[in-house]
């Protein structure tokens, strides 16, 4: 494999990111008191719509295949667009996307305990180092529901990332995507009906931005895996914190801190370290 492909594998994480701080900006920018359910609700029947022109490349053998599992993982991802949502709305955006970096973590403890996989010495000191970085951003006197929603996305985005392993192969990633915002309509429909707010014609903008950028991070980090093995360029994906960062600065007038700073570096550097150690022993192998 060429130092050309990785690059330009890395380049196209790098861009993705760039895009999900897009979404993240969308949803930032909704007015003070904005339905959120009807947002939700909007979104992903905007992001089916748009997924609408792919449909050819459904595997109509196997359309509903793995619907149980399919239908639990669109509504953890719900949920998670939900609690995303909160968090964006009344956190800083680079509070938010750091605590959203939870994420890695909780996904590997939660195969830890779902496929028995063995946690290695530098895998346990990134889920306490993560943990205890998550801390140092918060400090105890901060926590709030914001900051509980910012850790639900976190976990319902790990949920669905240990849940693909048991969707079926025989599925394409389009595929997948399609089947989940399919089954994610009715409730979402039916909590934005619960919520019972006026309908909102100006989110329609933040909704279909929000959508475009999301698909735009799914397609490169489609293309970005499929040339290069996930472990040589997974690192690059933390630049989105970077951006988060940037964008929060120079665009909303965050600042961040000193403890943002400590605790990023401490959720972000283990993770990175783990990526290199993956990518040395694959030069060995």
């Amino acid at each position: 494999m060429s130092g050309k492909t990785v690059n330009s594998a890395i380049l196209l994480l790098v861009i993705g990111n760039a895009m999900a701080i897009g979404s993240d900006v969308f949803i930032k920018t909704l007015e003070p008191g904005a339905p959120i359910f009807q947002f939700a609700f909007m979104r992903c029947l905007l992001t089916l719509l748009f997924l609408l022109p792919l449909v050819g490349k459904l595997n109509r053998r196997h359309l509903f295949d793995g619907l149980k599992i399919h239908a639990i993982r669109s509504h953890v991802h719900l949920a998670g667009i939900v609690c995303m949502v909160i968090a964006l709305t009344n956190l800083h955006l680079a509070t938010a996307n750091a605590l959203f970096y939870g994420a890695p973590i909780l996904v590997m403890v939660l195969s830890a305990f779902i496929f028995r996989e063995t946690l290695t010495p530098l895998s346990i000191t990134a889920v306490f180092s993560g943990f205890a970085g998550i801390i140092v951003i918060l400090r105890p006197t901060e926590v709030n529901w914001a900051v509980l929603a910012a850790l639900g996305s976190a976990l319902a985005l790990s949920m669905n990332a240990v849940m693909v392993r048991q969707l079926p192969k025989t599925q394409s990633t389009v595929h997948k995507l399609f089947l989940n915002y399919l089954l994610i309509i009715p409730a979402a429909a039916a909590l934005a009906l619960w919520e019972g707010a006026t309908w909102n014609t100006g989110m329609l903008m933040n909704a279909a931005g929000s959508a475009l950028m999301i698909l735009g991070y799914n397609i490169t980090v489609l293309l970005a895996y499929h040339q290069v093995e996930a472990n040589l360029v997974t690192s690059a994906e933390y630049t989105g914190l970077i951006w988060a960062v940037a964008i929060g600065w120079i665009w909303f007038g965050e600042v961040p801190d000193i403890w943002f700073m400590v605790g990023s570096l401490m959720i972000v550097v283990p993770l990175v370290l783990i990526g290199l150690r993956q990518k040395q022993r694959q030069k060995l192998v």
